[in-house]
């Protein structure tokens, strides 16, 4: 069966992986893109963008590892954009233009209907109304035996983790204290989930910690 990862996902020292006041505008919340840093600066990330350079090294091959082997991804609500409440229309396709980065079926969670968004790439985005359960089971289904990523935000990694669906997260911590924002952990305890740190490694700009169970 498919496994279930989060993969990259970037934290503060104090917890937070966004900021707050989410808007069109800070879509990863006030100070958000700070927790990035590690990302932006890879070769990866540059040549998902269509540019060339970037870093090289440990932050580049977690953030390549990151986006390689996955058959389907499930992405909450905001991930997808800062549309609220019904759709009003079919004009809003997601946070990253016509090619976005998933290259594969990829499920958002929502409680309103819309029909899917076939994109450049090989992205289709798939909008499911019946909670996490269904978008797992639809995600599995299209994954045909590849693992699923649980690309955020922190609210729907919360879900995921609180249901015990989770197998395995990298977790990118950023030098950074945000004070404030989405906190990812509090109230859960992985230990009794059974996880446990099986990777870490440092680098100037992130400490990646990984966890399975």
């Amino acid at each position: 069966m498919s496994r279930v990862l989060v993969s990259n996902f970037a934290m503060s020292i104090d917890g937070f992986g966004a900021g707050p006041r989410q808007d069109r505008e800070n879509p990863l919340g006030v100070r958000g893109p700070e927790l990035m840093d590690a990302f932006f600066q890879t070769r990866t990330w540059r040549a998902m963008h269509g540019h060339e350079g970037g870093e090289t090294g440990v932050d580049d091959e977690m953030a390549a590892r990151s986006m390689a082997g996955f058959g389907a991804w499930i992405l909450g609500r905001n991930m997808f954009g800062p549309v609220r409440g019904p759709w009003p229309d079919e004009q809003w396709k997601g946070w990253w233009g016509d090619e976005p980065p998933y290259h594969v079926p990829t499920f958002v969670l929502t409680h309103h209907a819309r029909a899917p968004i076939e994109m450049k790439g090989g992205t289709t985005f798939h909008f499911v109304t019946g909670g996490i359960h269904e978008a797992l089971e639809l995600a599995r289904k299209a994954a045909n035996g590849k693992d699923v990523r649980v690309g955020g935000g922190v609210a729907t990694i919360r879900q995921y983790l609180q249901a015990g669906l989770i197998d395995e997260m990298h977790l990118a911590y950023s030098p950074t204290l945000l004070g404030r924002g989405e906190a990812l952990l509090p109230g859960i305890d992985l230990t009794a989930q059974g996880f446990r740190c099986v990777e870490h490694v440092g680098t100037q700009n992130a400490m990646h910690v990984v966890l399975a169970r």
